[in-house]
């Protein structure tokens, strides 16, 4: 809409795409009084039956007093979202204040449009902005045959109670989130992603637009693949100057296409695009695959012709895959819809990645693997559609087994964090990125920057249980055993072998890796005859002190690796347990044999495939990621953290309150912080600021003895020699001459201002830490203050929400975490109150965006509990976050 004629207050952090329940994309944003003739058509549209229901009355028509009444609100006491789709209205909903805590609701949603989940989206974009207002629950009068609206409401997961007045039914229900209700927002999230991916990679009708005569074409080469793969579905080209290209039926424009086309690959120059994709729209298609160039990788004019192609497509409810896409492939249905000559092989391996070229070299690596694949996606720019798309489809496409993602750039980590974790309990992901940074986000691709340490993200993924591997040769080592052997029950291997040498190599690389060597090195001579190698490699898998076996074999003669992959392939076939082989040979190189064979399967078992490497290093590094993974699957999850105590009402009153006296933002002063900590149930220990002896002393009287005193430089903070504090001081004669000691020490320094705090119970001292990022959104942090924490970065990071399962590995993670639990006879620290503060600390991040930063340094953990007694608190004006509390596309 144009901005101009927006009205005032007019909120823009409301708007947002939405994927509906039928894989479409809907567009949700405040009503404005504009929409009048909108609202007006939308009306006209409606059966009397839906009227009825709506209104409790047959309206024919809405007065201009009606019209008025919708479309003009506050934002504030009254407000009103629609769902449009190419600018049209196809969804209503809205609240009004009906007291400071409730408001009532209504909704109504097209003839049209109905079964689309429209209804719920609604429900639960109202119900977070109602949050933000302070609203705390929701009534709507219904009536008892409306019986879709009450279903919109019993689903949602919230706590529904109803009664009965005059003929209508009056619900009412809390909007805080539930359990039940983040659960039902993520499950509806997830099926409609899903099948809106699932519609671009099984299109019943697909057409290649801008396909030429002239081969070496894009357009042209496409098309050639898919006939070349034998393409299961219907096929169309779209060409303006010719009846028929490589056989293929041609039409000049999509909408002349007889048959309703689902998926359309676009290859013409980049100024022709927005109005192909336009013609798209027109025809119903509901996804675009964009390989041309000349976007946002050219600049700023590309990327103005990128919001436009944007905001096209959603706005008519259609995906888009690039632009600058290598293509898609999906071998269930022959369907490689890609610049990739090679023919794919099926497999059950899912691939994504983001630019051409790096498409190029994901596929051609798996096809000198043999790792068939069941489905790729290039996302290009990644104007639309993600890794996030894909894995939400991966999660319910049985023919996927394991996923593999090259990661050029994270759009939205705490999506994929959330996404990746569900994905992860049931196949593998492997994930090749080498970290983020300001500098790391490829041209064309819309990263927003970020501050926090490389760290954060090797931890986001850990968290995940998603396999961090640094290239594409790595990515495909551990998809082999991943997807093709079972998984390690424990880290116990045995190594078998021909060399002694190769076999003592191996081991070296094992328990480097982590895992424990349970049997052998065992090996027999290189000229050994087979039986005897069979023999060690029976032992091995039949001791029942192992999980995996590694096999290395060099063969003597040649002839002999097969016989002996054979053997192998055999022996590990009576087994249950993980297999993995280095040959020294020919596998690997171009033209060479496969680095996957298949294993013989009499039984009935599902077929597998024997993991061939080159290098002992290879296969152990492989079985090292497997087996952490087995491990990450096994292990308990936790519960998320108990909210007892925590009081978000509050805590957002005393940060709205300091922003509007500080709109460009501040450090909250000590009082405040306290308070703000108080609302979550953490408790900063007081302290008085002095400037003189004197007052020094009437500090240490009202705040209890012992006392300490100590200054609040940075500058002296951050130089240990210094010494800016003085320690357990009993009385007041000793603090006046601690005071004036730190006086004349400090002279030549920016001494600042000292405090005086009541002494603490000795312990380790510990640093809490929640940072508000712009690309990660709340990341929190642990360590041990001092030395470790400012020099050596021993910091562990974790991405909110948490369980409690997440707190205690975020404690233990860092290196001087021993110093917890007793070190050198000192006694073991109160892990459980430590927990309980870092726990609530991350909530208070997760919930409020305001805070910038929030610093608990010291505290100190003792086993009788734990004292917080700093804290620093800077608060912003929040940014809006990638992933929040309400389905939207980013």
């Amino acid at each position: 809409m144009d901005g101009d004629a927006l009205p005032p207050g007019y909120p823009h952090e409301w708007e947002a795409d939405v994927v509906l329940r039928d894989g479409s994309v809907g567009h949700v944003r405040p009503i404005v009084p504009q929409d009048a003739d909108r609202v007006r058509r939308f009306h006209a549209g409606q059966s009397a039956e839906s009227i009825y229901l709506r209104f409790f009355a047959p309206l024919k028509e809405l007065s201009e007093k009606d019209i008025h009444r919708f479309t003009e609100v506050d934002y504030v006491d009254r407000v009103a979202l629609v769902v449009t789709h190419r600018e049209e209205i196809i969804g209503i909903g809205r609240y009004d204040m009906i007291s400071p805590t409730s408001a009532e609701v209504a909704f109504n949603i097209s003839d049209h449009y109905q079964g689309r989940g429209i209804g719920s989206v609604l429900l639960e974009h109202l119900a977070d902005i109602g949050r933000d207002a302070g609203l705390t629950s929701f009534e709507a009068e219904v009536l008892p045959q409306n019986h879709r609206m009450l279903a919109v409401f019993a689903d949602a997961g919230y706590a529904v109670s109803r009664r009965v007045e005059d003929g209508v039914v009056v619900v009412h229900f809390d909007i805080e989130p539930t359990e039940k209700s983040e659960s039902v927002r993520l499950a509806r999230e997830h099926r409609a992603e899903s099948l809106s991916i699932s519609g671009l990679l099984a299109p019943q009708v697909l057409a290649v637009i801008g396909a030429g005569r002239t081969p070496g074409s894009a357009g042209h080469e496409i098309l050639r693949h898919l006939l070349d793969g034998g393409f299961t579905g219907q096929l169309y080209a779209v060409n303006p100057t010719a009846e028929e290209i490589l056989g293929v039926e041609t039409h000049p424009r999509v909408a002349a296409i007889p048959a309703q086309v689902n998926v359309a690959v676009v290859a013409v120059p980049a100024a022709s695009v927005l109005e192909v994709v336009d013609d798209c729209a027109q025809a119903g298609v509901h996804a675009v695959v964009i390989v041309s160039a000349g976007f946002a990788e050219k600049g700023k004019e590309g990327q103005r012709l990128e919001r436009r192609l944007l905001r096209l497509a959603r706005d008519s409810g259609m995906r888009i895959v690039g632009p600058n896409s290598f293509g898609i492939i999906n071998t269930a249905l022959s369907m490689n819809a890609s610049l990739a000559p090679q023919r794919i092989p099926a497999g059950h391996f899912g691939l994504f990645a983001q630019s051409g070229p790096l498409g190029i070299a994901v596929l051609q690596s798996a096809g000198r693997r043999g790792l068939g694949l069941s489905s790729f996606a290039s996302a290009g720019n990644r104007l639309d559609v993600s890794g996030n798309d894909l894995m939400q489809y991966w999660i319910d496409d049985d023919q996927t087994h394991g996923v593999g993602l090259y990661l050029e750039s994270m759009g939205n980590p705490r999506k994929f964090s959330r996404i990746a974790r569900r994905l992860a309990m049931a196949k593998p992901v492997i994930v090749v990125k080498s970290g983020v940074s300001r500098h790391g986000a490829p041209p064309g691709h819309r990263v927003r920057e970020t501050e926090v340490d490389p760290a954060a993200f090797t931890a986001m993924l850990r968290q995940a249980g998603v396999v961090h591997v640094d290239t594409i040769h790595q990515m495909f080592d551990a998809a082999q055993v991943l997807i093709y052997q079972p998984e390690p029950p424990g880290d116990r291997v045995a190594i078998v072998g021909n060399s002694v040498q190769l076999s003592a190599l191996t081991a070296q690389a094992a328990e480097s890796a982590g895992l424990r060597i349970a049997h052998g090195p065992s090996s027999v001579d290189a000229e050994a005859p087979l039986d005897q190698f069979r023999k060690k490699l029976q032992k091995a898998f039949a001791d029942p002190g192992v999980d995996s076996v590694v096999v290395t074999f060099t063969p003597p003669l040649i002839g002999r690796e097969e016989e002996a992959i054979a053997i192998i392939g055999e022996v590990a076939a009576g087994s249950e347990k993980t297999c993995v082989a280095t040959m020294i040979g020919t596998r690997g190189i171009a033209d060479g044999p496969p680095l996957t064979v298949e294993m013989p399967t009499d039984d009935g078992r599902a077929p597998r495939k024997l993991p061939l490497y080159t290098t002992p290093e290879d296969a152990i590094r492989a079985l090292g990621h497997a087996t952490r993974y087995a491990a990450w699957r096994r292990k308990e999850k936790g519960d998320l953290l108990s909210r007892a105590g925590v009081v978000k009402v509050g805590a957002q009153e005393i940060v709205d309150a300091a922003l509007a006296a500080e709109p460009g933002g501040l450090m909250l002063p000590h009082e405040e912080a306290r308070k703000l900590l108080a609302t979550y149930g953490i408790d900063l220990w007081p302290r008085v600021r002095v400037t003189s002896a004197d007052e020094a002393v009437a500090a240490a009287e009202e705040v209890g003895f012992p006392v300490v005193v100590k200054s609040l430089s940075p500058m002296v903070r951050g130089q240990a020699t210094l010494q800016g504090v003085r320690l357990d001081l009993p009385n007041g004669d000793a603090v006046r001459e601690a005071y004036d000691s730190l006086e004349d020490r400090l002279a030549a320094y920016d001494r600042a201002a000292y405090v005086v705090q009541r002494m603490a119970h000795p312990g380790v001292s510990c640093v809490v830490a929640g940072t508000e990022d712009h690309l990660f959104g709340p990341v929190v942090s642990f360590a041990i203050a001092g030395l470790a924490h400012d020099l050596l970065h021993d910091v562990a990071y974790r991405i909110p929400p948490l369980t409690d399962v997440d707190v205690d590995e975020l404690i233990s993670e860092i290196k001087a975490a021993p110093l917890l639990t007793g070190y050198k006879g000192a006694p073991p620290v109160d892990r459980l109150a430590l927990a309980d503060v870092v726990g609530r600390l991350s909530m208070l991040s997760d919930d409020l965006p305001e805070l910038a930063s929030i610093v608990l340094n010291p505290v100190i953990a003792h086993p009788a509990g734990v004292d917080v007694l700093g804290a620093e608190v800077v608060l912003a004006p929040p940014a809006k976050r990638k992933d929040i509390r309400r389905r939207a596309l980013t």
